[in-house]
């Protein structure tokens, strides 16, 4: 099968297809034939050497819809359901930008009816991201978020999933992004400085760091997109940041908010998975709005 990898860390052109044996799946695994993966600037991470050592194959790719192909012992899952899955880690040899990918079958849900696979695929790793970051805010129905980066695609999830908890929720972006981030729910919103002390939580998306905790309130929480990047706590504000793992069951109930209509999938542009490193280099280009989603 063809694979995305690296194995020299630089810019889009460290991206190489190469021809590579089909995974099996083990005990408690599925293996999914590929109709479509998105990428993320993780992967841009991944293949510029924020992770992983030089001299090893990294594989690239999180996201992933298709139909599983093969089933190890102890999974529910069957040949021919169509599925979504986040495929999470640093470092290994291959990822979800391939003709196959082997999964642990708990991080499998039934993709969403209502799209088709390559919107699907831009699900998985920034909705979970989203819900999770929302679990560690812990904010109730009636507070206030403000949510940086809003028209992004962790950002815009957040906003959609706050929004239907019952949180009145501002979002911060570049002013051309006003009408997209109300449409997702926002009440209200900022192309430049927030209220000092007037939120109750901060999911930061773009990765504003300190320079946003004035915007909470005394006793406020912050909960970074990106492990790790959490700022130091300042008045009593509890700051952590999010590691998004695996959860079918969760990956479940989002790709049934799709069907719901409650979530947004936005797909930015499609590449053959032969044009990966063309895919990188849009990416980094910047300016992407939803995702930019490889086909095999």
């Amino acid at each position: 099968m063809r694979a995305a990898v690296v194995r020299s860390f630089g810019g889009p052109e460290a991206v190489e297809v190469v021809e590579t044996g089909v995974p099996e799946p083990g005990g408690r695994q599925v293996r999914i034939k590929v109709a479509a993966a998105a990428l993320n600037p993780v992967d841009a991470g991944v293949r510029s050497g924020v992770f992983g050592a030089e001299g090893q194959q990294a594989g690239l790719g999180w996201d992933v819809a298709g139909t599983v192909d093969a089933v190890g012992a102890g999974s529910d899952w069957a040949v021919g359901d169509e599925v979504v899955a986040l495929a999470a880690g640093f470092g290994g040899p291959l990822g979800t930008h391939a003709e196959y990918v082997v999964v642990d079958a708990g991080a499998v849900a039934a993709a969403p009816k209502s799209v088709d696979a390559v919107s699907a695929s831009t699900l998985p790793l920034n909705a979970l991201t989203a819900a999770q970051a929302l679990d560690l805010l812990e904010l109730k129905p009636g507070q206030s978020l403000l949510v940086t980066g809003a028209a992004g695609a962790v950002g815009g999830y957040a906003v959609q999933l706050a929004a239907r908890q019952g949180i009145t929720v501002t979002g911060l972006a570049r002013a051309e992004d006003e009408d997209l981030v109300r449409s997702l729910g926002a009440t209200s919103f900022s192309s430049g400085a927030v209220v000092a002390g007037s939120v109750d939580g901060v999911l930061d998306a773009a990765l504003l760091g300190a320079a946003a905790l004035d915007w909470l309130r005394d006793g406020g929480v912050f909960v970074s997109a990106i492990p790790g990047a959490a700022p130091e706590p300042v008045r009593g504000v509890r700051t952590v940041s999010v590691s998004v793992s695996a959860d079918g069951a969760r990956l479940a109930e989002l790709s049934g908010l799709v069907d719901e209509g409650v979530l947004t999938l936005r797909v930015a542009g499609t590449y053959p998975l032969a044009e990966a490193a063309k895919a990188h280099a849009r990416l980094a280009e910047g300016g992407v709005r939803g995702r930019l989603v490889l086909v095999p």
